[in-house]
């Protein structure tokens, strides 16, 4: 059926609600043979276990070994290349493929803690780092002072709005302040922007950049699934240990610190959830508009339950509620609210209290408690598949054009 249609650019109205149908029909398949054999592929593919593979190289060996259960390496190409709304929408395959996996009890275990290992690229760089004590990767910049790693979110064009390079260069930032021995405490804030609107003025981030969404530049794997599964999850977690020398602990964690100047939108307020002290400067503000821009906001549905109430997760995430510094319910996002010239002395007082070996400890068992290891593979399993069908939904390509078409703004900052 889809050999018979055109190329996506040039397919009519008919053609198109055929290609859909046959996807459907080929994604609801996946997903009995995946219900079936989920543990099996799994064994295979990593070698009953023996192996911890990322997700990319899940994925190729996967379209290797079973050929049609995702899209294959050319498949994936060609795909990336495309704008959004000329996408076959193969990541749904993708989806599938790992809500089933992640399902797994056994399976969904292995993968998650695979995912805590740290890059290639943190293990080329660390030793650079530890001699040098600073490192630019681009989209963010790490530099250790005083036993704490600066981490600084360098996208002054976009409103450190995020793209694949960005979850990249924050994943290996990460990895090199939690493998770093002189490094106790992580801080992470927006650096100072050149955009007109914001120029000389610190923000802490806007989120997905909406303007690479639309022309087709983010991808499921490095940065939808990705994010969620490595440095967001690490900034929670930390590095599985692979020394005995780290006994008793299985993870190499660290407290972290946020510093929010001007706003936090969208994957910037989820990343205010998983920080264990948050900054704020009175003029700034967090919203989640999950419901404008058409797609799931990571696991923000899993964690502002712990933050707040029901009422007002569903203002936030449904309805696109914002919440100012001043208001009374910042205080369940922000641990202190100062003024935006206090910020840096305020950090430093909140540093020092996270710079005891019993913080970690009990940000170690706090988060347990909060958010078992099951139970957020089970709820990115449900992610998987939920956002790879979202962001290609018919209503989410309809948003996008709008923000893009709107004159004198970009699709990054548009919705805003």
């Amino acid at each position: 059926m889809l050999a018979a249609c055109p190329a996506p650019p040039e397919r009519t109205q008919k053609d198109r609600e055929t290609a859909r149908a046959a996807h459907r029909v080929c994604d609801m398949l996946r997903a009995r043979f995946m219900a079936l054999h989920a543990d099996q592929v799994y064994e295979e593919l990593t070698r009953g276990r023996s192996l911890q593979l990322e997700l990319e190289d899940l994925a190729e060996r996967a379209a290797g070994m079973v050929p049609g259960l995702v899209p294959s390496l050319p498949q994936a190409r060609e795909e990336q290349a495309l704008p959004l709304a000329q996408k076959e929408g193969r990541d749904i395959a993708q989806g599938v493929f790992f809500q089933a996996l992640l399902r797994s009890r056994r399976s969904g275990a292995h993968l998650v803690e695979a995912m805590l290992r740290p890059t290639r690229r943190a293990r080329e760089l660390l030793p650079g780092f530890r001699s040098r004590g600073r490192a630019d990767l681009g989209a963010v910049t790490v530099e250790r002072r005083c036993g704490v790693a600066y981490l600084t979110m360098c996208q002054p064009q976009s409103l450190n709005a995020e793209n694949d390079a960005c979850v990249a260069a924050m994943e290996t930032a990460v990895d090199l302040a939690l493998l770093d021995d002189g490094v106790r405490v992580g801080v992470l804030r927006g650096g100072v922007m050149s955009h007109p609107r914001y120029a000389g003025r610190r923000v802490f981030s806007s989120g997905i950049n909406l303007k690479d969404l639309y022309h087709g530049r983010i991808s499921f794997l490095s940065f939808f699934l990705r994010r969620e599964l490595g440095y967001v999850h690490k900034l929670v977690r930390g590095l599985k240990a692979e020394e005995e020398a780290a006994w008793p602990a299985e993870t190499v964690a660290k407290p972290w610190l946020a510093m929010v100047d001007t706003f936090a939108i969208g994957g910037g307020a989820q990343l205010l959830l998983v920080f264990d002290q948050v900054i704020a400067g009175t003029d700034s503000f967090i919203s989640l508009p999950a419901a404008q821009e058409g797609f799931v906001p990571g696991a923000a549905n899993l964690r502002l339950g712990r933050r707040t109430d029901s009422r007002l997760a569903r203002q936030l995430l449904l309805g696109g509620r914002r919440i100012h510094a001043g208001e009374e319910a910042a205080r369940m996002f922000y641990d202190e609210v100062v003024e935006p010239e206090h910020l840096d002395t305020a950090a430093e007082r909140a540093v020092r209290q996270l710079d005891d070996l019993a913080v970690s400890a009990n940000r170690h068992l706090l988060h347990l408690a909060e958010e078992p290891p099951h139970a957020f593979g089970a709820y990115m399993a449900e992610y998987a598949l939920q956002q790879a069908v979202r962001v290609h939904s018919q209503d989410v390509i309809a948003r996008l054009a709008r923000f893009h078409d709107r004159s004198g703004r970009t699709a990054a900052t548009a919705s805003r």
